[in-house]
């Protein structure tokens, strides 16, 4: 490590998009530190005409880029200029604009990055969710990213998962991927890892994965909490409600999306990309080996689908050919729902899982997914496509509503008729 990375400071980089949450977190974020004084943030502040400067503007401490909303060009654009601002602090931490801390965070992560025995570690994660307001309620166990599926890009995506057993870890676990929202890593990391302003937002954390363990680092979770994160970001405005073609902003958020996802496409592949590339310390194989995953043929082996801690166990190189795509039907009878609950779903989480309680399937259906379903009352049908080594063998419906939270959940056996395996012609 250079001398001038031998100093105690953390930089703290936060991207805001006229979030009223920025204040409150960098305000968190200086109480719950054990030593505030070494702290220094690089703030990429994206705003609205109508909001008041930061009141820490003055303060030495802080570096903050004034952005008229108009002028964003997005969420990684953002968090490449912030962290731009880096000054040869010893620690680099990003995390959204809307979080909270736990006590002594900062020696924390700092104790644990030790722990973890690798010369080059990452902490991430997805952040344990909160919600604002005046009487916050901060609780609730680590968790992991575990891997959902692949987009129809061939993007891999993520969902958050409880890190099994955590209160008997006495050590970081071992990650496939890193989160945009909560990274911690040395300092190094601004120089080898830049941020890449063209990408916009799904396939960020892909991108930054590889490109992270590429240039020979090694991905952790933490095994306690560190950072809560609000989700449902009630009545936030977000950049694509703002960058539209009708409000004139330049290039529409949809088409800066289109570009992106096909620049992760190309980097997942391994072809040239320009700058932002891959690292040289590791190959995308031995990424692959690593995690489980297979970019070209879009598959993931059952032990990464189940979360496992890697490195995946050491399998053949045609593993991919028993990993197999399946149609399953799901049917329910929604006479269990209360009758006014329709207008009122959030979301349903739904799940498929193999003969030993193994979830090995997903998804998590919106208002507007779940509108057509009621005229097919009182029978629905859901139809999920995955991809398993399993057989599938029960299912789960686990509906939520806005009013009254999560209700009951409805699961079932399938039948051999219920699921069938798709040839790779028909997918």
């Amino acid at each position: 490590m250079s001398t001038e990375l031998e100093n105690d400071l953390i930089f703290v980089s936060i991207a805001a998009y006229r979030d009223p949450q920025l204040n409150a977190t960098v305000a968190d974020c200086l109480s719950k530190a054990h030593k505030p004084a070494r702290l220094r943030f690089g703030i990429c502040w994206q705003h609205g005409d109508d909001e008041l400067p930061p009141p820490y503007a003055d303060d030495d401490r802080f570096q903050i880029l004034d952005i008229p909303w108009r002028n964003s060009k997005g969420a990684c654009w953002a968090r490449a200029e912030a962290m731009k601002l880096w000054r040869d602090e010893r620690w680099f931490l990003q995390v959204d604009s809307h979080c909270r801390f736990a006590p002594g965070w900062d020696e924390t992560l700092i104790r644990m990055m030790g722990q973890t025995a690798s010369p080059k570690p990452i902490l991430s994660t997805y952040a344990t969710p909160f919600t604002p307001g005046p009487a916050e309620v901060l609780t609730g166990a680590p968790l992991q990213m575990g891997f959902q599926g692949f987009t129809p890009d061939g993007i891999p995506h993520m969902k958050p998962l409880a890190i099994p057993n955590w209160h008997s870890l006495h050590r970081p676990l071992r990650a496939r991927f890193v989160s945009g929202g909560f990274l911690f890593a040395s300092g190094t990391f601004v120089g080898e890892v830049p941020y890449d302003p063209e990408l916009y937002f799904l396939g960020e954390e892909a991108s930054m994965t590889l490109r992270a363990f590429t240039s020979g680092y090694d991905l952790f979770h933490p095994c306690e909490t560190i950072v809560w994160h609000d989700y449902v970001r009630k009545d936030a405005v977000k950049h694509w409600d703002d960058h539209t073609e009708a409000n004139k902003t330049g290039v529409a958020w949809g088409e800066q999306d289109l570009q992106s996802k096909a620049k992760i496409r190309k980097l997942l592949l391994g072809e040239p990309v320009g700058g932002f590339g891959l690292g040289s310390a590791r190959t995308i194989e031995q990424f692959e080996e690593y995690a489980g995953l297979s970019f070209r043929l879009r598959k993931a082996q059952d032990y990464t689908v189940r979360s496992e801690e890697p490195p995946n166990p050491k399998l053949e190189a045609n593993w991919a050919q028993e990993i197999y795509s399946w149609l399953v039907r799901i049917r329910l009878n929604s006479s269990g729902f209360p009758s006014d609950c329709w207008g009122d779903f959030s979301f349903w989480y739904v799940g498929i899982h193999d003969e030993n309680q193994n979830e090995i399937y997903r998804r998590d259906l919106s208002p507007q997914e779940l509108e057509p379903l009621a005229a097919q009352q009182p029978e629905i049908e859901l139809v999920c496509e995955l991809q398993s080594g399993s057989i599938p063998a029960g299912w789960a419906v686990w509906p939520v509503s806005r009013s009254r939270g999560w209700l009951s959940k409805i699961e079932g056996q399938l039948r051999e008729e219920d699921f069938t395996i798709l040839l790779e012609e028909d997918e």
